[in-house]
């Protein structure tokens, strides 16, 4: 599995409605294909970057995600709304794999 994250550079003025693109991206993902983990808004220290995470079996899964995207019509119009009100300033994307025994690891108990 490898997982896509997605930097932004967001207007901070315009928090509520990188709130919205994401929310919108939560029904919007997971139907052309995507695992979506995530999208997490600046909380304390920057106040301008935000972070999108999703997750595909593999390049070629997120390539036909692409494809599919690209003809869903709330995909389409999530893209051009944020184009045409320009709360994303930058946007970068990154591909990682997963170390499987380093992930979601639970907290334990403190040793007595």
């Amino acid at each position: 599995m490898i997982t896509c994250f997605i930097r932004y550079q967001i207007d901070p003025f315009q928090r509520a409605a990188f709130a919205t693109y994401s929310e919108n991206w939560g029904r919007i993902i997971p139907r052309c294909g995507g695992h979506l983990l995530g999208y997490f808004l600046p909380h304390e220290g920057s106040n301008d970057i935000a972070w999108g995470l999703i997750a595909f079996d593999s390049l070629a899964a997120y390539e036909a995600y692409r494809a599919r995207l690209k003809t869903d019509p709330e995909g389409r119009a999530n893209f051009e709304w944020a184009q045409r009100e320009r709360f994303i300033l930058r946007e970068e994307r990154s591909f990682c794999e997963v170390v499987d025994s380093a992930f979601c690891q639970l907290p334990q108990a403190p040793q007595p």
